[in-house]
């Protein structure tokens, strides 16, 4: 985010605030102001360039997309606290004239899954970026492994350049407490994974790469939001109406998968989900396909 719209969202201003009035430790006062600055550049992402112009509408988005980014309740509601003392302030400035995260709820446990792309959509998404694109390989590479490994965004943004075992058509993934496994990918991610790690990414090095898989332009690993913010690119691209993010891409894995037969045991493994229960909320996704299937094809549906 440059000065500019740092400037129009006070965040300056906002940590001085926390710092001298609120009497916040330096670490909560850190966490608030990180937590605030992703709320402007989410806000700037979607199109509104200062705080004034946030609905409770925007605030919900911006609370479901860090659900969506894997992150822990507990961080979620840390950011909600945030988020309200931003408002606090802003109001108590004079900037702000209501205040819209007044009713910010934390996402219920068992929210319904996102929307899981089709297999078609996933192929529009996975041809959508070009040999025109300066980053056509790094991108190609990062949708064929978020989709065909199934990752996580912090599994995908940290995926080291030793992780890939393309010898062996494997992934080595770090998960959720660090546990290690395996996940197969298949041609198309291997070939993608390859050229990329062989014509981009050394170009992209500038000593600053930390032996991550993924950089970005100024050749520093990518962030979340850097991930997220590419993803959404080709989505617009090829049209896709879907709220997409990068854990729509695991979703669909998962679906797609189950509705192609696989196991629920393979599933599970694959996910690097810990208890079997987590794999089984993608049995009801199943069923609604099989639902939508049986309402279409049988002559009694």
């Amino acid at each position: 985010m440059d000065d500019s719209h740092a400037r129009a969202f006070l965040l300056e201003r906002f940590a001085d605030f926390l710092a001298l009035e609120q009497g916040a430790s330096p670490r909560t006062s850190e966490a608030y102001a990180r937590d605030v600055g992703r709320l402007a550049e989410f806000s700037l992402a979607k199109g509104f360039a200062t705080p004034g112009e946030l609905s409770p509408r925007l605030l919900r988005d911006f609370v479901f997309h860090l659900k969506d980014l894997g992150l822990a309740p507990a961080s979620i509601r840390r950011t909600i606290s945030g988020v309200r003392t931003y408002y606090r302030f802003l109001l108590g400035d004079g900037v702000v004239v209501r205040d819209p995260s007044e009713r910010l709820e934390t996402p219920k446990r068992g929210r319904t899954l996102p929307d899981v792309l089709s297999v078609e959509e996933v192929e529009k998404l996975l041809a959508s970026p070009s040999m025109d694109d300066a980053l056509y390989f790094r991108d190609r590479a990062m949708l064929e492994l978020a989709y065909g490994a199934g990752l996580r965004v912090s599994e995908w943004i940290t995926l080291g350049v030793r992780d890939l075992l393309l010898e062996d058509g494997l992934v080595r993934v770090f998960g959720k407490g660090s546990k290690e496994r395996l996940v197969p990918i298949g041609r198309s991610a291997i070939t993608a994974a390859a050229i990329y790690s062989r014509e981009l990414r050394p170009k992209l090095e500038k000593g600053e790469g930390k032996g991550i898989l993924f950089l970005n332009a100024r050749g520093r690993p990518l962030s979340r939001m850097g991930a997220w913010l590419i993803l959404r690119r080709h989505v617009e691209r090829v049209g896709i109406e879907k709220e997409v993010s990068p854990h729509t891409l695991r979703h669909s894995f998962a679906t797609h998968l189950l509705e192609g037969g696989a196991d629920l045991r393979a599933v599970q493994e694959m996910l690097g989900h810990a208890d079997i229960s987590t794999t089984q909320i993608y049995t009801h996704v199943d069923r609604e396909y099989l639902r939508t299937v049986h309402r279409q094809f049988h002559p009694r549906g």
